[in-house]
């Protein structure tokens, strides 16, 4: 196997529900190389300075390392703090351009802020249940993983599962 088969662009990303019971999605600006203009959940790609900065919290080993960049990550991109940060799915990919993806995908609970969308990333947002969801162009793939959130929030288990 080479080098390139074992390294992965690592995504971190949170499905956030509000007090009021909906979920946070963000249309991607039109720059965007991937995916442009469709809705998805906020997010971003794990770098390494997102550990390597720190102190290691043993003596090999950093942790929490893809909450502290979701978090980094959900700030940049929406201005939000989130709390409860849990574990929901995961997918991959392999992009046009050859690169591999791997995407963690959480859910939240909105802790405080107002929406502010990072310039260059996210140009709309919107509160939604997921059932309003279904009126936007999501990614494919995201309605099912609000489906699973509203399972999750529900108090069940799911695997992701084709809606």
């Amino acid at each position: 196997m080479s080098d390139s088969q074992k390294l992965h662009e690592v995504a971190i990303t949170a499905i956030i529900r509000n007090g009021d019971g909906q979920y946070l999605i963000v249309r991607r600006s039109a720059e965007k190389k991937r995916f442009p203009k469709m809705w998805t959940v906020p997010g971003g790609r794990l770098e390494t300075k997102d550990y390597t900065s720190l102190k290691k919290d043993t003596k090999d080993y950093w942790y929490n390392v893809l909450e502290r960049t979701l978090t980094r990550e959900i700030d940049e991109e929406v201005g939000l703090k989130v709390t409860h940060v849990e574990y929901l799915t995961s997918l991959a990919t392999v992009h046009a351009d050859g690169a591999p993806s791997l995407v963690i995908s959480c859910v939240a609970d909105y802790e405080s802020g107002d929406v502010r969308l990072q310039e260059g990333e996210t140009d709309d947002f919107a509160w939604v249940s997921s059932e309003e969801a279904k009126d936007y162009d999501l990614i494919d793939g995201i309605m099912d993983e609000l489906m699973m959130a509203d399972k999750h929030f529900a108090g069940s288990k799911a695997e992701w599962a084709r809606a």
